[in-house]
């Protein structure tokens, strides 16, 4: 996919962009060009210097470049080990994951009750997120059926957290303009910021893996993120919460 030679005139910033891409292909496609930076340890400079002497106009032309090559190759590359979770994990030590979990939780909690929306994977993620808010005290409840009716009595004061992986499944892009119309505000938690589910959201929390599909159906891509989403956001509310009232949180 690229030059040889252009590879061995890399320097050692530019070389650990070219390394990080190589890794993390499949994520890398989906990352806006800061995120590219932080998770290679350079700048957005060094990134647009590796693009550059890889003969690409600008770091756009080198995504579009990544995406064909993964569908001409019909690339499959499955993370094992840590690396892929680590390299998650790194890229939200910062304070603006901070401020998109607080203002996600800020409107949760000004919710009367919480509707959580998911198929296969996600629809068991949403059960537990559920779960998760109720052990907090936040009325919450776990839609997994695509063609539940939403009313607009139930989706009045409430807020409706839809769980997609590729925020293109049909049936869940159905029930969340379900309850758009319904005048619902929409929390988004998608790999995919430019995808349909993001577009119709109020609010979205992106986060960046490798998606991983087998025989281009079924996607075994990690959860972990959305895990740790879920329970960051819960864990804000019962911060909140504890604040807010003489009984606290017990940590053991």
């Amino acid at each position: 996919m690229f030059n040889a030679k252009k590879i061995a005139a890399l320097n050692l910033l530019e070389s650990h962009v070219h390394n990080y891409i190589i890794k993390n292909i499949n994520a890398v496609i989906y990352m806006t060009i800061r995120e590219l930076a932080d998770n290679s340890a350079v700048s957005t400079a060094t990134v647009l210097r590796f693009c550059k002497k890889m003969d690409f106009k600008g770091y756009s032309e080198l995504k579009t470049c990544l995406k064909i090559h993964l569908q001409k190759n019909n690339t499959l590359l499955i993370p094992h080990g840590a690396d892929e979770i680590m390299t998650f994990f790194k890229s939200i030590r910062n304070d603006e994951f901070d401020e998109v979990i607080s203002c996600a939780a800020e409107q949760i909690r000004s919710a009367e009750r919480v509707f959580f929306v998911g198929a296969g994977s996600s629809g068991s993620l949403g059960r537990y997120g559920a779960r998760f808010l109720s052990n907090i005290g936040k009325f919450s409840n776990h839609i997994d059926d695509p063609w539940y009716p939403v009313s607009t009595d139930m989706a009045q004061s409430a807020v409706a957290i839809v769980l997609s992986v590729s925020g293109e499944t049909p049936e869940i892009i159905k029930i969340a303009r379900q309850f758009v119309i319904h005048q619902c505000k929409v929390i988004a938690i998608t790999s995919n910021q430019k995808s349909t589910l993001a577009k119709l959201a109020d609010f979205t929390i992106p986060y960046h893996v490798s998606r991983i599909l087998i025989d281009d159906e079924y996607d075994i891509t990690t959860q972990v993120p959305v895990l740790f989403i879920l329970e960051s956001i819960g864990r804000k509310l019962a911060l909140g919460r504890q604040n807010g009232q003489s009984q606290g949180v017990t940590f053991l």
